[in-house]
């Protein structure tokens, strides 16, 4: 018997090994053409304002209601609406911005449950990584508009906070609407964060809580007075860095 004949067994679990660093390489070349994609596809919507609320927010709400007209006056003033693309205040902000003059963006997300994209949409892309769709939002946003929301909006809002205090981007005008639901997160930070050493007194002032849409309007032209909404070769330097 030829013994070098014979097919030489491999280990069962180094065999799921290989198969499993094969997988992660085609994952990352699949990522890079999420960002790709996105980037070419949103490329002209500036400028924009990323607007985050929950998605369990039902179309006769207050909050929905509030979203949909701060959108549509956002749209009219000349910015694209980017929202998570799905149902809630994410839908109340694409369909103010679709009956509005400027582009209604949504980037939707895979998930298993929950999230279906909604109808008013100019532009739509759909994401199966959280962190490549939180990039996007950061990208073309020239504002932040934090509507109530639950985990996934505050996950959002500290992204802002901690890009803009640590310099990964620039300063933008990150609003909260609503102060009966945020004063008492802005108190604890005031009261907790900043007693106690965690975060500095000005970087309380990297977010504002406003509760009429006209004032969300004054807030972000306010901020971009004396420059551009587009952001400048340097911070887009910055940006790629992110």
């Amino acid at each position: 018997m030829h013994l070098d004949k014979l097919p030489v067994a491999v280990d069962p679990g180094r065999a799921a090994e290989i198969n499993y660093s094969a997988r992660e390489s085609w994952r990352m070349l699949g990522i890079m053409a999420e960002f790709v994609e996105a980037t070419e596809r949103l490329a002209s919507i500036r400028p924009a304002v990323s607007i985050f609320g929950s998605a369990r927010t039902p179309p006769d709400h207050a909050y929905y209601m509030l979203t949909e007209d701060i959108a549509r006056k956002l749209s009219d003033a000349g910015f694209s609406v980017v929202s998570g693309g799905g149902p809630g205040i994410m839908e109340a902000a694409n369909k103010g911005a679709y009956f509005g003059k400027s582009p209604s963006v949504g980037l939707n997300i895979q998930l298993p449950h929950e999230q279906s994209a909604n109808m008013y949409q100019d532009i739509s892309q759909t994401f199966q990584h959280f962190f490549a769709r939180k990039v996007m939002f950061v990208k073309f946003a020239a504002a932040y508009v934090v509507m109530p929301g639950g985990y996934g909006t505050l996950d959002e809002l500290f992204e802002a906070l901690t890009l803009v205090q640590t310099g990964k981007i620039a300063g933008i005008p990150i609003i909260l609407v609503g102060s009966k639901f945020w004063s008492g997160l802005a108190d604890w930070v005031k009261d907790r964060l900043v007693e106690e050493g965690m975060i500095s007194p000005k970087d309380v002032e990297l977010m504002r809580i406003i509760d009429r849409p006209e004032e969300v309007l004054d807030a972000i032209f306010s901020h971009y007075e004396k420059r551009g909404f587009m952001p400048s070769l340097a911070e887009r330097e910055i940006q790629f860095n992110l």
